[in-house]
């Protein structure tokens, strides 16, 4: 989980859609030569800051907007808010797209159940609230709301996460977020009388929560910084141990607390049976250090497991001193191994589950383990026991993404959710020893697969890769170059985007759009050789093979540059503003969301220290400094070139991606592009990098970028 940070949630949002077919084809009323609305955009002030680097002078005028917390910076984002709400108040359909949205996402969403104690847990959403709500249910009793986050706050803001019960259920704790924030509260409750016990933790940050019986649990975060800027303490996780009805202030420092365990991320985790404590620590967000405690000697020490930072590893499940191990060290797709923890470094494992040609994850129930392979991003799932003996390949209702298969070791019925882009996920129950699937809970989501298509194409990228690509349309939709289309990607931090169903999503697909997916390098769609090859001297890759995706669909007719959007977010943010500034003719609609924007200075503010292994840092070398600068985008926006139209997205609040990468390259787009074309940035109040985003809030977001995006191809009316 602490590796995997960046990933950005704020694009395919919810589940949800509509069968309705009310609304025509975009492409029956474009009008190619719509002249875009007159902008005059304030002016920015420049600052005389000058950075050396290598004997390389580097002017940051816009320095001082990195300030989040100053006036000046408040009022810079007020004045272009309201010059961006002035602007899409006047796209005539943006009223009809919030009503779509609005219908496509209001339907009960029901999530799997789970056991805890005595009770049976799910979550629900009724249609548009903001968050889920948390039901619990007794000997099939009429289900009771147990947890409600709409009732945190009046507008929807404060989410929840990370809820974690004790192994008998009668104790839990959750965190909740303000606005978005990364950093977050912990609350522990009675699960009985629903009622906190003590005063919540605060200042928590990229923490799981692992009990230890009922008498405490395990957690990690940082120094918190006064502001943004980075410090030796805010770069250094740790991990504590809190002791029910203690105070924070007295909570057991475990590990982090010395230079020599200086880590930018580590997680602590207690095996089920409660014998181990098992510490993961890394400095990057790939490779892991892992070292083990048995809890039952109360004086033992951490024993290394692995002391490098070469592989990522962890313990998977145990039987007594028999760990489970799921590693790709030497096995760049990952594979299972066993070990007895007495001497569990890697010349003592044995394999249990070998390396395949696919890129394996693990999940366990059922006294079973289950295999959830990537084909192509394509779920395949297996069952072994755990003498590593294959069981049965799990037959799944089609081609997507199965993700679950999770459940307590006692259990025999697991359930697993399956989805693509144009299938709405259905839940099914699995029986582990029959190997019977049966829905067990349908989705609600009216629409219509039956009218859509999704096809996967593989095309060859600059050097000669073949990338997998999945497009999603409507059948009827001819490919005559003129479909507005939405191109998105991330490809980094070997984050893998497999098949899912979007609400948000399935409405630009009703109104007639096209919606494709490339698998760019950078990614974890086929394992660790996959990722490296988008990172660091290898990143210009990652923008290869997305201009490449873009010139697929517009040579096989799908749109052309006249209708094709770039989107993505975080990661995907500096990919947009990569390519759409080495390639600005290529796109007519640009959709950079909360971005890593400016590659010289992301690692000084404190949530981007730990990124280095993906870009490397300005500061690392010359050659390093020469390539960052080579495709930042802040530092790459030339004069007088015309670039897509821009709208670009970000929250306030955002402490994982500063605002401040937004709010410089809005400038520098403002400030130095030519022609008619629109460069606006829409600042979200009070909300951070996408988690937990209210209903509300994403349904004007999608609303203000499929209008902005619609009307800058010249579209007219829908």
């Amino acid at each position: 989980m602490l590796k995997k940070v960046l990933a950005c949630a704020v694009l395919v949002a919810l589940s949800g859609c509509s069968d309705n077919t009310s609304s025509s084809a975009t492409t029956n009323t474009q009008v190619k030569d719509q002249k875009a609305q007159s902008v005059t955009y304030p002016e920015t002030k420049k600052g005389e800051v000058v950075d050396v680097y290598f004997d390389q002078k580097v002017a940051d005028p816009y320095r001082w907007l990195e300030d989040d917390m100053s006036s000046d910076t408040a009022d810079w984002v007020k004045t272009q808010n309201n010059l961006t709400f002035s602007y899409l108040e006047n796209i005539p359909y943006r009223d009809k797209l919030k009503a779509s949205l609005e219908k496509l996402m209001n339907y009960e969403k029901v999530t799997a159940p789970f056991i805890e104690g005595d009770y049976t847990y799910f979550y629900k959403n009724d249609g548009l609230q903001n968050q889920y709500v948390l039901y619990r249910s007794k000997d099939e009793s009429d289900a009771e709301v147990f947890l409600d986050p709409n009732k945190f706050s009046e507008d929807g803001t404060t989410s929840m996460s990370g809820l974690t019960f004790s192994e008998d259920g009668s104790l839990a704790a959750y965190q909740i977020s303000e606005g978005g924030s990364d950093w977050r509260k912990v609350i522990i409750i009675n699960t009985q009388t629903k009622e906190q016990i003590e005063s919540a933790l605060i200042d928590v940050k990229f923490s799981g929560i692992s009990w230890v019986g009922n008498d405490g649990f395990y957690y990690s975060s940082y120094d918190k910084p006064k502001g943004s800027e980075l410090s030796a303490k805010t770069d250094q996780h740790k991990v504590y141990y809190h002791k029910l009805g203690t105070a924070q202030t007295a909570d057991e420092l475990i590990f982090g607390g010395t230079d020599n365990e200086k880590h930018r991320y580590i997680g602590a985790s207690v095996t089920r049976d409660n014998k181990y404590l098992v510490i993961s620590a890394s400095v990057s967000t790939s490779g892991n250090k892992l070292f083990i405690k048995d809890l039952t000697k109360p004086d033992s020490k951490l024993v290394t497991i692995l002391g490098h930072t070469d592989s990522d590893t962890y313990v998977f499940d145990n039987d007594g001193s028999k760990l489970y191990l799921v590693t790709n060290l030497n096995a760049p797709n990952k594979k299972v191994v066993t070990v007895d923890a007495a001497n569990p470094t890697p010349e003592n494992w044995q394999d249990l589950i070998p390396e395949t040609d696919n890129v394996l994850s693990m999940s366990k129930g059922g006294d079973f383990f289950f295999a959830k392979y990537m084909v192509d991003a394509i779920s395949k799932v297996k069952q072994f026991d755990k003498a590593g003996k294959l069981v049965r390949e799990i037959s799944l209702p089609g081609v997507g993404t199965a993700r679950g298969f999770g459940g307590k070791k006692e259990s025999s019925t697991l359930y697993y959710s399956f989805a693509n882009y144009t299938t709405p996920g259905n839940t099914y129950s699995f029986d582990v020893n029959t190997g019977q699937s049966d829905v067990y809970r349908k989705s609600g989501a009216k629409f219509d697969s039956a009218q859509y298509t999704s096809e996967q194409v593989f095309y060859t990228s600059k050097d000669g890769t073949k990338v997998p690509m999945i497009i999603s349309y409507k059948k009827d939709v001819k490919l005559d170059g003129t479909n507005p289309t939405i191109l998105y990607g991330y490809g980094g931090f070997n984050a893998s985007l497999t098949p899912s169903f979007s609400s948000t999503v399935a409405a630009w697909l009703e109104q007639g759009g096209v919606y494709a997916v490339a698998n760019i390098r950078g990614g974890g769609e086929y394992g660790k050789q996959w990722h490296d090859a988008g990172t660091q001297l290898k990143k210009q890759n990652v923008f290869d093979d997305f201009i490449a995706a873009a010139e697929y669909l517009n040579e096989k007719k799908y749109t052309s540059s006249d209708y094709l959007a770039v989107r993505g977010g975080s990661n995907g943010g500096l990919l947009v503003g990569a390519v759409m500034t080495q390639r600005p003719e290529l796109f007519k609609v640009a959709l950079p969301a909360v971005g890593v924007l400016d590659m010289l200075r992301y690692h000084t503010f404190t949530a981007g220290a730990g990124w280095a292994y993906d870009y490397g840092t300005s500061e690392q070398s010359k050659e390093m400094f020469d390539y960052l600068h080579g495709y930042s985008p802040v530092h790459n926006v030339k004069a007088g070139v015309k670039y897509p139209a821009t709208m670009i997205t970000t929250g306030d609040h955002d402490d994982r991606v500063v605002p401040a990468h937004s709010y410089k390259f809005a400038a520098e787009l403002q400030a130095k592009g030519a022609g008619a074309n629109p460069y606006f940035i829409r600042i979200e109040t009070n909300a951070g990098h996408g988690a937990g985003t209210p209903t509300s809030k994403i349904i004007d977001q999608y609303a203000d970028i499929y209008g902005f995006t619609l009307y800058n191809m010249g579209i007219k009316s829908l």
